[in-house]
């Protein structure tokens, strides 16, 4: 497995680097942001038996945030192996974009813990929506570049599939840019609307071919 290989660019002097290893740098950085969700669930120390149950609903909001980015990174993760099956090489945007991503994706344990403590608040609400929207707009925007360096993609990998791929991400990115203003009327609503993305992408995939589909 090497990480640095001759592709697009290196005859320029830049070496392209390969994906194998970025990958599994990435599959590591997912796998710590989805342990540390778990760590803001749990309940007081020391509790008398006839307060656990009042501590256990206390902590069904720390639970829904839990459960709620725990699907949102388990979808970035699948979708940046899918869209990974189409990278032949690595140029400087898509390892760029790349970084960028794995910063938000390390960061999203801070906006989780914000959404269950204040998800009843419009500044909480947003801080979600925009990382998520700004997750899926990395891996959107990886797409995009695929899209215009066929050489960066494996031979097979039809140009639909990707331009497809792009379609579904940009369905968050809108689903989840729109319900920021909308937190400012209502939080709550605003965090139901986000339900909308997932028949759009599902309506998204049953027309598109086998291929990459980031979130």
């Amino acid at each position: 497995m090497s990480a640095v290989r001759r592709g697009p660019g290196a005859e320029r002097g830049r070496p392209a680097m390969g994906p194998e290893q970025l990958l599994a740098f990435g599959d590591a950085v997912f796998a710590i942001a989805i342990t540390l969700l778990i760590l803001d669930v749990g309940v007081p120390d020391g509790l008398a038996a006839s307060d656990i149950g009042d501590a256990l609903r206390d902590a069904l909001p720390d639970v829904g945030a839990y459960v709620l980015s725990f699907a949102v990174i388990g979808m970035l993760w699948l979708a940046q192996h899918a869209l990974f099956t189409a990278i032949a090489w690595l140029d400087a945007w898509l390892l760029y974009l790349y970084l960028a991503l794995l910063a938000v994706i390390a960061g999203l344990p801070f906006p989780t813990r914000l959404i269950s403590e204040y998800g009843d608040t419009a500044p909480a609400t947003m801080i979600y929506a925009g990382a998520i929207a700004a997750a899926s707009s990395l891996m959107t925007a990886m797409s995009l570049r695929l899209v215009h360096r066929p050489a960066l993609v494996k031979p097979g990998i039809p140009r639909e599939s990707l331009t497809r791929s792009v379609q579904q991400g940009l369905v968050v990115v809108v689903v989840f840019a729109a319900s920021m203003p909308l937190t400012l009327a209502s939080p709550v609503l605003a965090q139901l609307s986000w339900l909308v993305a997932v028949p759009l992408r599902i309506r998204l995939s049953r027309r598109s071919d086998t291929g990459p589909s980031p979130a």
